[in-house]
């Protein structure tokens, strides 16, 4: 039995248009589920639409919505040719649950007429998408529930978390409210919360004030900043994949999955001079083991024939580095580029090159801008871009720095990495 805080509580039973701006992990998206869940058994013959920029994240809703039919309503889920699929549930009662991602400007759901819309991390979905969805509930007089962590003071979600024309109800709730406050339940732990508290803590001290803010807080921020802007980033994404072709130089930027994700990307990028880059690749695995990655990269390395493979080392990354450098097949080819600085390694190795986070991110800027790389159009790609944000810290002695970071960033990462091969040099990278 779910144990519902009591924010969660009010959310359930709330009628008419929602939006919920929160910080991470808080339990956003398993008491829309509910919601959704109970709307559509509740009510006969219903059309409820959840929406995300990416299909990974409609999907998340949608999965959870399932999983909370299957365990309550059983009964009520049509079988047989009209069984659930991965992008649609029907019940018995006529209503229908269906999950879609957005794209780049809506063109994939136009046309649905709707009672309900679900919109996930709806300050990530694109401007153009929102004239595209919300006709959708015109003769319904249905409602929205938006709902995501804040991304800037702009856009769709933000002006509707502002409510100046009282069309929502807002909810804002934090991380640390919600990890203080939840009873403790056969759900919820003492345990459990001294390890919340405690991760809190460590985010605190490795992040800024003003990304802890955002991201946990569910605060919007002025001071963080878009660094690839969606005019930019749409410009660029203007190729599709294309076949492999023996006359091609291809370079293969690899992001590992850390601890606690479940995502590694490979970006694959066609140099057609020192200057000029296409992407003609990006391939997202999900939950795959160490060994999974290094096996993808040896088999992209067979039909690519890379020229350099930039590889994230640091952390749970080095245990595929070290495996492609004993390699034959790949011992030459694998260029280190480490997130993490080791001050050390500089002082030991005067062939090692200092190399900072913000230059490959730069670096990847200048070339968008300047119109020296085309991107696959992927939706993946957009929100990965999208998602990067910047601001300037002050450390330690008065000095401030540009800090780049963001939630999404699997994808950015691989690719800065793959388009650093207009400045390879052929040294083994550190970053800081």
């Amino acid at each position: 039995m779910i144990h519902l805080d009591n924010w969660q509580k009010e959310i359930l039973s709330t009628k008419g248009n929602i939006v919920l701006a929160s910080g991470r992990q808080v339990g956003k998206s398993t008491i829309i589920s509910i919601r959704d869940g109970e709307f559509a058994v509740n009510n006969a013959k219903k059309s409820i639409l959840i929406i995300s920029s990416t299909e990974r994240q409609a999907e998340e809703i949608f999965i959870k919505t399932l999983n909370y039919l299957s365990e309550n309503y059983k009964k009520l889920i049509c079988k047989g040719k009209e069984r659930p699929t991965k992008h649609i549930i029907r019940l018995t009662n006529g209503s229908i649950i269906r999950c879609l991602p957005t794209g780049l400007a809506g063109v994939g759901i136009r046309g649905f007429t709707i009672d309900r819309l679900t919109a996930d991390e709806a300050a990530y979905i694109p401007e153009e998408v929102w004239t595209a969805v919300t006709p959708m509930l015109l003769t319904t007089g249905g409602d929205m529930a938006l709902l995501s962590t804040p991304h800037g003071r702009e856009g769709y979600f933000y002006e509707c978390f502002k409510n100046e024309h009282g069309h929502f109800k807002v909810f804002h709730v934090k991380s640390e409210e919600v990890i203080t406050n939840r009873e403790i339940s056969s759900s919820w732990t003492n345990e459990q919360r001294k390890w919340a508290l405690n991760h809190l803590e460590n985010e605190k001290a490795r992040m800024s004030q003003m990304a802890y803010m955002q991201e946990y807080m569910g605060m919007f921020v002025d001071e963080l900043r878009q660094f690839f802007s969606d005019e930019l980033i749409k410009k660029c994404m203007c190729v599709d994949r294309t076949p492999i072709s023996a006359s091609s130089v291809y370079f293969l930027g690899v992001d590992v999955a850390r601890m606690g994700e479940d995502e590694s990307v490979f970006s694959i990028i066609d140099r057609r001079n020192r200057n000029f880059l296409v992407q003609v690749e990006n391939i997202i695995t999900r939950k795959t083991k160490l060994n999974e990655t290094t096996d993808k990269i040896i088999h992209l390395d067979k039909q690519y024939d890379f020229r350099a493979i930039y590889i994230d080392s640091g952390g749970i990354g080095v245990g595929v580095s070290d495996y492609l450098l004993s390699q034959d097949q790949t011992k030459r080819k694998v260029i280190e580029i480490n997130n993490r600085s080791r001050s050390t390694e500089y002082a030991d190795n005067p062939h090692q090159k200092k190399l900072l986070k913000e230059d490959l991110y730069n670096n990847l800027l200048m070339l968008m801008e300047q119109g020296k790389i085309q991107l696959l159009q992927d939706e993946e790609i957009f929100q990965s871009l999208k998602s990067v944000q910047y601001e300037y810290v002050t450390t330690t002695g008065a000095v401030t720095k540009l800090k780049i970071f963001g939630r999404y960033t699997h994808c950015a990462e691989s690719l800065i990495r793959a388009a650093w091969c207009t400045k390879d040099k052929r040294l083994n990278i550190w970053v800081r």
